[in-house]
């Protein structure tokens, strides 16, 4: 097919032809360019071998990602990281499907208020967040545990896997699970053989984005997290504040890279589940 004929060739069923919607496209390569090259940019800053960072780098090297490896802080801070947001994944994931499927199914008249109450740890500020925890945390002797980070984090994960999973609710078909009751199933059991199975890609979507919020977040980190089980992210923030170290630049870049990392899976579990 030539480029008139693919410009000619109608999109949907409306006949709007790809020709017509191009200022669409041009749009959002504008809007996709201006969200990612801020990002990008980091990437050759974290290869200087200058002592500051700088964009373009004139002198290439490794140090950075070296001396991140070598650092014994950087290292325990990264193993927090890591493990708060596994802890987070674990305790987010089921409290948040779970809700989002209680919630879908019943006929409460206040199911609706109720979502909202859930999810208002994505309305309110997160500082506000931080400072509430921090005060609770306090009086409860739960500061700086690890504990304590993947409970706080947790309140932030549940209502975005109640947002992915409750999407997928959606387009599910009841019916199914209440034929699987009819037969004998309990609703656990009919909910596990059957509607768990085909909303598997969301809460896997839901589990990895429960990750990511918990190994990006830095506010509340820097009120409950220090000492052994101080984040990768708050030691990032501290080490921006006090001075500019480089490291930051290959950090960041390693960032990146998981979190690019964890999305393409979810795009292969997906494709998977679509065979």
């Amino acid at each position: 097919m030539s480029m008139r004929e693919w410009l000619r060739h109608p999109v949907t069923q409306t006949q709007v032809t790809r020709g017509q919607r191009l200022w669409l496209y041009a749009l959002a390569a504008l809007v996709m360019l201006f969200l990612v090259i801020p990002t990008l940019i980091v990437i050759p800053m974290s290869f200087s071998a200058s002592q500051y960072l700088e964009f373009p780098p004139r002198e290439w090297s490794i140090r950075w990602y070296a001396s991140y490896f070598a650092s014994s802080s950087w290292m325990q801070a990264t193993a927090t990281s890591f493990k708060a947001a596994a802890l987070t994944t674990l305790v987010a994931t089921p409290l948040g499907t779970m809700a989002a499927y209680g919630l879908h199914a019943s006929r409460w008249r206040f199911a609706g208020p109720m979502t909202m109450l859930l999810l208002t740890p994505m309305v309110v500020p997160v500082i506000l967040i931080g400072i509430g925890v921090f005060y609770a945390y306090v009086k409860l002797k739960m500061v700086n545990t690890l504990l304590g980070l993947a409970l706080a984090h947790s309140m932030l994960a549940v209502p975005v896997v109640m947002m992915v999973v409750a999407s997928a609710l959606k387009s599910f078909d009841l019916n199914q699970e209440l034929v699987a009751r009819s037969l004998g199933a309990s609703r656990a059991r009919a909910f596990w053989l059957v509607t768990l199975p085909q909303i598997r890609f969301s809460v896997v979507t839901a589990a990895v984005l429960a990750f990511l919020t918990s190994f990006d977040e830095v506010i509340v980190s820097l009120f409950v997290s220090g000492g052994d089980h101080s984040t990768l992210t708050r030691n990032m923030f501290n080490a921006l504040r006090d001075q500019v170290d480089p490291t930051i630049g290959a950090i960041s870049t390693l960032i990146i890279a998981v979190t690019s990392l964890l999305l393409v899976f979810t795009q292969f579990v997906g494709k998977r589940d679509a065979h």
